[in-house]
């Protein structure tokens, strides 16, 4: 039986859902801004700094109409962190996909889940079962959403090398960005997941996504100047600025494996987290 006390939890857990994926959708982070802002200044190609200015003003309109950057609303990864007094039940997952139908129609979002064989359309962003739902375990009750787009999507690739092919690791995450040229709408954020096993290194290359971009490591910086090289720029129209940043996760993996996965990420990189309340 379900008390009164976990109902007004898990409302509260579908209004939290609805609330983060309208944050999401509307509003860039201020990370992701300031290095939008920070390469348009240093772009040198005409073309580069028309196309930085169109995003700058894409980015103005949407926050002062109150509508989506884009208008793939992507599909809801979402990540559920979950204190110790919140145990994992199905409910939760019930309450998630709540959650993501009322901001379907509020916001609106476009309806873009579909059965991956029949393409049948639940026209809600859940069908049978949500996309994308991933549980950790904190102090607070979170919700956190990574609205991911279909042309981004599509152009992310994973790889299973060997220990003795590291020094690959660069080539195929520029060979990423050279296939995939302008279809993402860079300039792009990329996450890279390293090791864990052939499914671990595409979750951690997503995870990285929600990662600031304010800094990266040396590693980091390296894989984004071999990517800027490429001259792909903003829209694929060439430039001096094909990715704002790269972010790398790695884990663990088996002494014959070094799993590799680049999951891209367009120049809108979207991701907001919402408190859940509790009483």
């Amino acid at each position: 039986m379900v008390t009164s006390k976990r109902s007004a939890l898990l409302r509260a857990l579908a209004l939290a859902t609805a609330d983060a994926l309208r944050e999401a959708v509307i509003y860039l982070p201020p990370d992701v801004k300031r290095a939008i802002g920070l390469a348009a200044a240093r772009e040198t190609n005409p073309a580069a700094k028309g196309e930085f200015e169109n995003l700058i003003k894409n980015i103005a309109v949407a926050e002062e109409l109150g509508v989506p950057l884009c208008q793939d609303t992507g599909v809801p990864v979402v990540y559920l962190t979950l204190p110790p007094n919140v145990p994992l039940t199905r409910d939760l997952y019930d309450a998630v996909a709540d959650g993501v139908r009322r901001a379907s129609e509020a916001v609106p979002l476009r309806p873009n889940v579909v059965d991956p064989l029949t393409r049948h359309n639940s026209n809600d962003n859940t069908g049978t079962g949500m996309p994308a739902i991933h549980t950790r375990s904190g102090e607070k009750f979170l919700v956190t959403v990574l609205p991911k787009g279909a042309g981004a999507e599509n152009v992310s690739r994973i790889t299973m090398l060997l220990p003795s092919q590291k020094d690959e690791i660069e080539k195929f995450v520029v060979e990423t960005m050279l296939l995939a040229e302008g279809k993402p709408c860079p300039p792009v954020v990329l996450g890279i997941g390293i090791g864990g096993t052939f499914d671990g290194a595409a979750a951690l290359a997503k995870e990285a996504l929600l990662l600031p971009i304010d800094e990266m490591t040396t590693f980091e910086q390296q894989l984004c100047d071999a990517v800027n090289r490429l001259g792909i720029g903003p829209m694929g129209l060439g430039g001096d600025t094909t990715a704002l940043a790269v972010k790398v996760k790695a884990a663990a993996c088996h002494t014959a494996s070094l799993p590799v996965a680049v999951n891209v990420q367009c120049w809108a990189c979207r991701r907001a987290t919402v408190a859940v309340k509790q009483e």
